[in-house]
């Protein structure tokens, strides 16, 4: 995860970029809810987008991130290439510097060393990870995917090493087991997670910034007294559909600045470098449990609640 209000964004091609962040808290480690599901629409190729995105605090801006399995002189090597849909095994990797070392020293942020996402290519399954690591630099972490298919495995994390900067990286793993593809599902402002209604208020625009407010309520009572995650009150990942391109923003504020306050109400800055369909993981935590609300959004079009549609959150797994 990323320290003072950057977004993790890196790797080429298409990016997509979210802003700085600012609001309530900041990013919290998610919990994974899997969307009801549906069919599966085909991606296609996604079309190559200008190299943008932005910092923490919104300084200079980068190419998405998870797109590459090297960059900045380390190389994820994922050492479990492949898993049984259904099973649960353990998901194994090295982050190796130029010289093919395992690295061993990280950078603590938002209380962690290395930050893991699972995604299927639908974005129909998510995971928010937090694998351990052992004394020659292999980390690891059992996980057991409910679906056949293609998943993106990214790894963010900063090295120790003077001057490196926050890098996400990506590399493909596979379920064995019965297919069937699984549609995207349908553009959404409001969102169910284990009794919890959220709401996405705002809209994406290809390269400009705009507000999203995410408002958290139960019972139809808004929600006041969220707890802090991680040193954080709301964390987003976005997930371009087609690409994966990976996004991800916190928050301004912590928890005690005497600034912000805990919910129901988080606010985040963000743009989107390109037109497109992308799927919003928002975590937050409430009487000890961390949930996750997801949405499908398309950059350029106006978010509203009556157009909406909420889903039920079926299974959830947090990484510790």
């Amino acid at each position: 995860m990323h320290a003072g209000l950057r977004i993790t964004a890196f790797a080429a091609a298409l990016a997509a970029t979210f802003g700085t962040a600012y609001g309530v808290g900041k990013g919290v480690d998610p919990v994974v809810d899997e969307p009801a599901p549906a069919r599966h629409e085909s991606h296609g190729e996604a079309p190559a987008a200008p190299e943008s995105g932005a910092g923490h605090g919104g300084h200079e801006t980068k190419p998405a991130g998870g797109l590459q399995i090297s960059e900045g002189g380390y190389t994820l090597d994922l050492r479990t290439p492949g898993l049984t849909a259904g099973e649960r095994s353990d998901l194994s990797f090295v982050i190796r510097d130029d010289d093919g070392r395992a690295v061993t020293a990280y950078r603590r942020e938002h209380d962690k060393e290395l930050h893991l996402i699972v995604a299927s290519r639908d974005l129909g399954t998510y995971r928010h990870l937090h694998p351990t690591r052992a004394a020659d630099g292999t980390w690891s972490i059992p996980v057991e995917l409910p679906r056949a298919g293609s998943y993106r495995v990214f790894a963010d994390f900063t090295p120790a090493t003077k001057g490196a900067e926050n890098l996400t990286l990506g590399a493909d793993l596979a379920a064995a087991g019965p297919f069937e593809p699984q549609r995207m599902p349908a553009p959404n402002t409001t969102a169910k997670v284990h009794g919890y209604d959220v709401r996405l208020d705002g809209v994406l625009r290809p390269g400009k910034e705009r507000e999203l407010k995410l408002k958290v309520s139960r019972s139809g009572r808004p929600v006041t007294d969220l707890q802090p995650y991680l040193g954080a009150y709301g964390h987003l990942v976005a997930l371009r559909a087609g690409d994966l391109a990976y996004l991800h923003v916190h928050p301004a504020g912590e928890p005690g600045d005497g600034r912000t306050k805990p919910g129901p109400e988080i606010s985040f800055t963000a743009t989107a470098p390109s037109s497109g369909t992308y799927r919003l993981f928002l975590d937050f935590k409430h009487e000890g449990k961390v949930h996750t609300a997801q949405f499908t959004v398309r950059a350029g079009v106006t978010a509203t609640v009556s157009e909406a549609t909420g889903h039920e959150d079926g299974t959830a797994e947090h990484g510790h």
